[in-house]
Parts: C-alpha cells; sequence; structure tokens
C-alpha cells in the first residue's frame, strides 16, 4: 500500500513542481536567448529541474561515472540504451549540453512539453517517413552548430531490459555530420520503474555509465550496418547480457532517410 501511496506523491510533486518551474524556465529563456545561441544556459536549468527528481527520491540512489569522457568543446551523437521512462530524469544528471530527440507527443505535455519547446529539442513522430527526414535535418543543424544529439537508439522503451534492436538514426547522423559517437549506458532504472504501469517499484541502484567515444575516424570508416552492429553488441557486453539476450536485429534505414542522404 505504501509504494502506490508514495507513487501517487511522486506524480502529484512533479506536476506542481513543473507548473511552478515552467514560469522560471521561461524568464531564464527571454533572459539568455538573445545570447546564448545554443541555449546551454537553458538545458542547465533543464538539467537541475530534471534532477531534482531523482536527488529528492529516496528509492533512488543515482550514480553518473565517466562524465570525463565527455570532452569540453566536443559535439557527439550521444546514443543509449532505454528502459524505463526514468532514463530522460537521470540523464539529465550529466550536466553536459545536449539536444534530445524525443517523440513528439512529449511536447505536448504541459509546461514539461514546452520547456522542451523552448530548448529545441527535437520532436519525431514514430512512424513518419516525412517525421523522421525532418528531424534528421534539424538533428544536422544542431551538430553543425555545436550542440551535440542524445538519442536512444532502440527507438522506444524495453518491455523487460532486454536490449532491442538498434534503428539506424543516431549513426546515419554521426557519420553524416563525422562526429564522435558516445556510448551511454543506462542501468537500474527498469526495475525501478517498469515500462507499464506508473507505481515506483522500492528501492533501486540506479547507474549512468558514460564510455569512451567510438572515434569519428572509426565512425566514417565503418559500413553502416557494421557500426550498428558493433555498437549494440557494446552495449550488450556492458548490460551483462548476449546479443542472443537481446531482442530483435537492427533497422534498415526508411527510404525516406536513404533519400536525405
Amino acid at each position: 500500500m505504501l509504494l502506490p501511496v508514495f507513487s501517487l506523491a511522486f506524480w502529484g510533486f512533479i506536476v506542481v513542481s513543473s507548473a511552478v518551474l515552467f514560469p522560471v524556465a521561461l524568464v531564464v529563456w527571454a533572459l539568455t536567448a538573445p545570447f546564448d545561441r545554443r541555449l546551454r544556459l537553458q538545458h542547465l536549468f533543464t538539467c537541475f529541474w530534471a534532477s531534482l527528481y531523482s536527488w529528492l527520491n529516496p528509492l533512488w540512489r543515482v550514480r553518473v561515472d565517466g562524465r570525463e569522457h565527455v570532452r569540453p568543446g566536443r559535439t557527439y551523437v550521444m546514443v543509449a540504451n532505454h528502459q524505463s521512462f526514468l532514463d530522460i530524469l537521470v540523464l539529465f544528471r550529466l550536466f553536459r549540453h545536449f539536444k534530445w530527440v524525443s517523440k513528439a507527443e512529449m511536447f505536448r505535455i504541459p509546461a514539461i512539453g514546452w520547456n522542451m519547446a523552448l530548448n529545441r529539442y527535437v520532436k519525431l513522430r514514430r512512424g513518419s517517413p516525412e517525421s523522421i527526414a525532418r528531424m534528421m535535418d534539424v538533428c544536422a543543424r544542431h551538430l553543425a552548430d555545436g550542440s551535440s544529439i542524445m538519442i536512444f537508439p532502440e527507438g522506444t522503451r524495453s518491455p523487460d531490459g532486454r536490449l532491442k534492436g538498434f534503428k539506424h538514426g543516431a549513426f546515419t547522423l554521426a557519420q553524416r555530420a563525422r562526429v564522435p559517437l558516445l556510448p551511454i549506458v543506462v542501468e537500474g532504472t527498469a526495475p525501478a520503474l517498469p515500462k507499464h504501469g506508473f507505481v515506483l517499484r522500492g528501492r533501486h541502484a540506479i547507474r549512468i555509465r558514460v564510455l569512451p567515444e567510438i572515434p569519428v575516424e572509426h565512425v566514417v570508416a565503418t559500413p553502416l550496418d557494421t557500426l550498428m552492429g558493433e555498437t549494440r553488441a557494446l552495449f550488450a557486453r556492458e548490460l551483462g547480457q548476449t546479443l542472443d539476450d537481446a531482442v530483435g536485429a537492427p533497422a534498415a534505414p526508411p527510404e525516406a532517410a536513404r533519400r536525405s542522404s
């Protein structure tokens, strides 16, 4: 009985705090956007906002390792495995600059979605070739402007923590923009809050590990399918899974994305 009550209080805190913090985000945007072209300060405020929910939650012990692998002034395509809604909250604990790629529905959430729009995060409507092509173009502009991109190559949350097949988008972006890939391993969020349901599942240790970058020389010299397979195998090893344990195979580029290459 305690966990459902605590969960209700947690989600209620998110609603109330978002209503309070969005006006602050709006002020930050109004004061900094004229001189902060990439909205770095806006993103840092968003990192603080999102981190509140793991800092203040006594059920979660979040550890972040490998921040030193995010080199100052370096632009990356950041790729992370996706186990839970909590991944989004805890990845903000990196306090490093990036633009999220997120499903379009998230931008319709009051306060939170509006702040995502202020940050110029990137919308994606799943299953729409036109939206995929538009997402690739917007991400390419952000990368050219010096902002890293954060994307879940699985595309959606794993229902059981097993690694799903990777989609091509992140890898195509890195090859076109000639930037390194930065793998980020998320552990412990799936048992804390599984894909289906909103009841928190008790005390859990959550760990974020930033791995060494995959150098741009390797990214551009490696065939796309091979690069996807190597990166997926890296995640599987780091998660203690085999590719036989993982789900699905890498997804081939859709026709719209091939036409835009």
